[in-house]
């Protein structure tokens, strides 16, 4: 015990824990991905929308549904036939991506247009994510809100009379209701940026997304028309996500009846989504209309 050195005696290096390290100013923390970051962002648009499921999911699901019942009542009366199948039958696999592709949109343009207008778009900037992370978080809940919507779709059609919605080619429908929902949420993102207020949007929807969804063949095919609209609609992307995934389910389409030709157009979207996606997200580092 007399040759222990008194507590008073002890350094004070030995008494004190090792002082902790800080990293240096302007020096990142988070090297990679924020996964950590990034799954919160997303489950908080999806807990946004779903938090009213009634307006987003469900009412869009049976609005669109509507438009079956009008079609085929109106059209497919008499026995009508369209690529060999009944009309209801042809019509409901571009309803059901329709509606997906909408409701991608109508999400992706409402979270930074509602912070913007609310004076709440720093919640979005502030945190410790990158361009590319927030864009993945709110493209993946907005084609989470369009695969529930297709989902209510599929359900609710699969009951009505002279539906036959057996899949012919699994792939087609998910690659191209994925794809497509892709799709217009990049082009939701971008219009969210870029609007200022909510009419702004509105114009988009409806003289846009609008026209494009419903003139893409959704209730007719394309032989039908002159050969200048023909060159119209083909020249519509609209029209290769809704014939393809048409596809998937009756295994013929506008765009061909074989894989190979239908795959020249899955390969054609995914080179569209990716210089959608590099432009949204030089936009997004930009900080255009963000941080101004």
């Amino acid at each position: 015990m007399a040759d222990q050195a008194p507590a008073g005696d002890m350094p004070i290096s030995d008494a004190l824990p090792a002082t902790r390290e800080f990293p240096v100013k302007g020096v990142p923390v988070i090297h990679q991905v924020n996964w950590v970051g990034l799954r919160t962002l997303y489950m908080k648009e999806v807990r946004r929308f779903f938090k009213v499921q009634t307006q987003t999911i469900w009412a869009p699901a049976i609005t669109t549904l509507l438009f079956l019942v009008i079609f085929s009542v109106a059209l497919g009366r008499g026995g009508r036939e369209v690529l060999g199948v009944n009309f209801a039958t042809f019509v409901a696999p571009g309803l059901i991506v329709m509606g997906m592709m909408q409701n991608a949109f109508a999400n992706a343009s409402f979270s930074f247009l509602s912070g913007k207008v609310q004076g709440t778009i720093i919640d979005f900037l502030m945190p410790p994510l990158s361009e590319g992370e927030l864009m993945l978080a709110m493209t993946g809940a907005a084609v989470t809100r369009a695969i529930l919507v297709g989902g209510a779709l599929f359900l609710a059609m699969s009951f009505w009379p002279g539906v036959d919605l057996s899949i012919a080619h699994p792939w087609a429908i998910v690659w191209f209701g994925l794809m497509g929902s892709v799709f217009l949420a990049l082009l939701g993102l971008l219009s969210s940026i870029w609007a200022e207020k909510f009419d702004h949007n509105a114009a988009i929807t409806n003289f846009i997304i609008a026209p494009l969804s419903l003139l893409s063949g959704t209730f007719y095919v394309i032989d039908n028309l002159a050969p200048t609209f023909q060159a119209i609609s083909r020249a519509n992307p609209f029209f290769y996500i809704i014939s393809g995934f048409r596809f998937g389910f009756l295994g013929l389409s506008d765009i061909g009846d074989t894989n190979a030709a239908v795959l020249h157009s899955a390969i054609g979207l995914f080179v569209v989504n990716v210089v959608m996606a590099i432009v949204t997200y030089l936009v997004l580092r930009s900080g255009w209309k963000l941080k101004s």
